[in-house]
């Protein structure tokens, strides 16, 4: 029987109300909650960590119901350094674990982004392929048994750079272990550990992941890995090139040193790539197994360092000694875009080398412009129609797709068999040429933007290719519009050396000032980060293209990804031969030892212009290796130091005291951020006046150092005392630098204090006015 009109309207009331007041499903996503430091002593044991991890199931489980269900949501324990874990958490069940006076955070398991045959020639530990005697290479043994490692895509552990050939056993402080898969990844000698994270990433890529085939392996598919690696610490390798460009011995920063990969970056999602849950589980691992040097090529926005898994994995390494080297980031020429900036990191910008894969252009109209490319020579030598983008499009494409060659926006009947003229920018350079390709032309000049300048990428382009400077590219389109049958040749690459004026910064490279904390000048240290050769993945093309069959055991690759291995090799090299150095005497030997000044002996020019550079962009200058074996005197600091910083910036004793694992300590009843100890000086607000104090140890022979002060116009600078006299090995002294206003209205300006014994130059830059907006 059918229920009647008032049992209808009453059923359907019951429908509606269940509807709308039926409790919803909470979303859970995977959050980080870190609650500080281990200190379990040298003979910790398994047994040890297995007691720490039932102490996390059973603080989920107050939150979560039941022991099974808090088993299910933890994603990782870290258990070994870092105390915390990684868990599946309701957005209200995490911030009732905010409140808690035992936890120091709790944060959203966040995204991060993946950010050579000459390069130590241009550096002079080589000189035209022969190391000399004095060379750092040389002195430290090129890195014999010290462990590196980095956080990346894994390793090709086939690829020469990583053969073991004539190297002893493995040094016995070694604890880590070689992961097995079902790819036949074997680890050696040389590369003597290798372990995936992937948990982290698989909770916030969802089931999707679950297809990814490469998940259950350190073995690297995307070729960033291995390139940092061997340029970290790859085997000397003869006669390694690049399609036959570049030919010579590629070797890393430490060619004789062990090295490790620690896997925690996985195909994108939504853009990112490494995630912070399995980012601080391969930093506590990493410790625990013995490395040294830890170096990462990879970044996010800068933020607070609480918050911050990469600031919080390397603090705990530099408790333990080891130094922790990162990359700027790839967001330059932006101000305020530089990734990980926490003061106990060693941040990486990136410049350009003498070396360039010239790829010349050549107008019917005679005019000639140097760009860069490792594609193939032209078919013929003849000229070829030249077509603007634009000119090329398909009807239904936009102007403005069409002129950065899109994929989708070049008509084959207009642009097959000329050169197409593409402007660079919010594509893939490799992949405009991908679409001349296809559209059937005969090559391709990508023409800068005004935000890239001056800068030159070698791109293993799909057909004959150049990219050409923003000036330069001007001129071509000008060409264009003014001549009714525009003709062209794109010569065939060559490699240059000696190249003037070098090194100068790339405008890809992130910048400061340092939006955390304003106080501490960052990146730290620019390094070679342009047309790098290193080892790639023999598991992946070198355009990352399915259709690209091609496969390379060496590749060029750019980016501060590539200039951070430059700097951590070097770190390897000066822990051999100094092994007593703090991870902070290694940054400020590394920092106050570098050059501001090209090849030609005028200051650093700016990629993306021709002005001047700043300590913006090159933190105190370019890395110069050998002198930093022997810095003189050097800028130290102490766990005691950082945690008095934080103390300043407003984290409370508690937290503190959790993040460090020491009960005794107590922030100051006074302390001037400005009086860190950092190897750089800067003073981001300045009214009238302002004094700081800043200490030197001596590393050398005894000495007695004067300070030489550049004072910029409209301030005075002071040193007092302006002469220190050291007896001794280790002995500290302090100075006292007053800044003064002499004229007002001085904008962010630029000075420095260079300390002097007549042998070493310890030089800091100082920085005024550097503040946001």
């Amino acid at each position: 029987m059918w229920p009647g009109k008032h049992s209808i309207f009453l059923l359907l009331s019951l429908i509606l109300f269940s509807l709308f007041h039926a409790p919803a499903f909470a979303i859970k996503k995977s959050y980080i909650v870190y609650l500080g430091s281990h200190n379990h002593g040298e003979e910790a044991t398994d047994a040890d960590f297995d007691r720490v991890r039932e102490t996390h199931h059973k603080f989920v489980q107050s939150y979560v119901g039941s022991y099974e269900k808090a088993k299910e949501a933890i994603i990782y324990s870290y258990t070994r350094h870092i105390n915390g874990f990684a868990a599946m958490l309701e957005e209200e069940e995490a911030a009732n674990i905010a409140k808690r006076s035992d936890v120091v955070s709790v944060f959203l398991n966040k995204g991060r982004k993946l950010h050579t045959t000459h390069s130590w020639d241009f550096m002079t530990l080589e000189r035209n392929g022969v190391i000399p005697p004095d060379s750092l290479f040389r002195k430290a043994r090129y890195g014999e048994d010290t462990i590196l490692a980095h956080l990346d895509t894994g390793v090709w552990p086939e690829s020469p750079s990583f053969r073991d050939e004539g190297l002893g056993p493995i040094p016995s402080r070694w604890k880590g272990t070689c992961q097995k898969d079902n790819t036949g990844f074997r680890c050696n000698r040389k590369l003597i550990g290798a372990r995936y994270f992937n948990k982290g990433y698989m909770a916030f890529a969802g089931p999707e992941a679950m297809h990814n085939t490469t998940l259950n392996t350190a073995r690297d598919y995307e070729g960033h890995g291995s390139h940092t690696l061997s340029t970290l610490g790859g085997r000397f390798v003869v006669g390694a090139n690049v399609f036959g460009l570049g030919n010579g011995t590629a070797k890393g920063g430490s060619p004789k040193a062990r090295v490790a990969t620690y896997k925690v970056c996985w195909d994108p999602v939504e853009g990112d790539e490494c995630f912070d849950a399995d980012i601080m589980a391969a930093f506590d691992m990493a410790i625990d197994d013995g490395v040294d040097v830890l170096s990462l090529s990879l970044g996010g926005p800068p933020m607070y360092y609480f918050d911050d898994g990469i600031a919080i994995g390397s603090f705990h390494a530099i408790q333990k000694g080891i130094t922790v080297i990162c990359s700027a980031g790839n967001s330059g020429p932006m101000p305020e875009s530089v990734s990980n900036v926490a003061p106990w990191i060693l941040t990486v910008a990136a410049s350009t080398l003498d070396r360039e894969f010239d790829t010349v252009v050549q107008l019917q109209n005679g005019r000639r412009f140097k760009g860069s490319s490792l594609s193939k020579a032209m078919p013929e030598d003849k000229l070829y129609p030249l077509i603007n983008a634009v000119q090329a499009k398909l009807a239904n494409a936009s102007v403005d797709d069409a002129i950065l060659c899109k994929i989708g926006t070049i008509d084959p009947e207009k642009a097959k068999g000329k050169i197409l003229v593409c402007l660079r920018g919010v594509t893939a350079r490799v992949e405009k040429s991908l679409v001349a390709l296809e559209a059937g032309a005969a090559g391709m000049i990508l023409c800068n933007d005004q935000l890239s300048g001056d800068e030159l990428i070698a791109d293993p382009h799909l057909l004959p290719a150049s990219q050409i400077t923003y000036k330069d590219g001007l001129a071509v389109y000008s060409y264009l519009n003014s001549t009714k049958n525009p003709l062209g040749y794109i010569r065939r690459p060559e490699t240059n050396l000696q190249i003037k004026p070098a090194p100068f910064m790339a405008a890809f490279s992130s910048r400061g000032p340092n939006p955390v904390t304003p106080e501490i000048l960052k990146p730290d240290i620019t390094a070679p980060g342009v047309n790098i050769i290193a080892a790639y993945s023999e598991g992946i093309s070198p355009t990352d293209m399915g259709f690209d069959k091609r496969r390379v055991p060496f590749i060029t690759m750019s980016g501060t990804s590539m200039s951070c291995p430059h700097v951590a090799g070097i770190a390897g090299l000066l822990k051999t031969l100094h092994p007593d150095w703090s991870p902070a005497v290694i940054r400020s030997a590394i920092m106050t030892t570098a050059r501001t000044r090209d090849n030609t002996g005028k200051p650093m020019l700016d990629g993306d212009s021709d002005d001047k550079a700043t300590p913006f962009a090159y933190g105190s200058g370019h890395m110069r290796p050998n002198q930093a074996m022997d810095p003189g005197l050097v800028y130290d600091l102490t766990i005691n130091d950082y945690l008095n910083f934080l103390c300043v910036l407003g984290y409370n004793q508690t937290q503190i005291k959790l993040f460090s694992g020491t009960t005794t300590y107590r922030c100051p009843d006074i302390i001037n951020i400005l009086d860190f100890n950092y190897p750089t000086i800067t003073i981001p607000e300045l009214y009238g006046s302002v004094s700081l104090t800043r200490r030197l140890k001596n590393v050398g022979s005894p000495g007695t150092y004067t300070a030489r002060l550049h004072v910029p116009p409209g301030l005075s600078i002071s040193v007092e005392p302006n002469v220190l006299k050291f007896d001794k090995i280790g002995e500290e002294k302090s100075f006292k630098l007053s800044v003064e206003i002499t004229k007002p209205g001085v904008a962010t300006t630029f000075g420095g204090i260079t300390w002097s014994d007549g042998k070493h130059q310890v030089r800091s830059p100082i920085v005024i006015g550097g503040v946001r907006g």
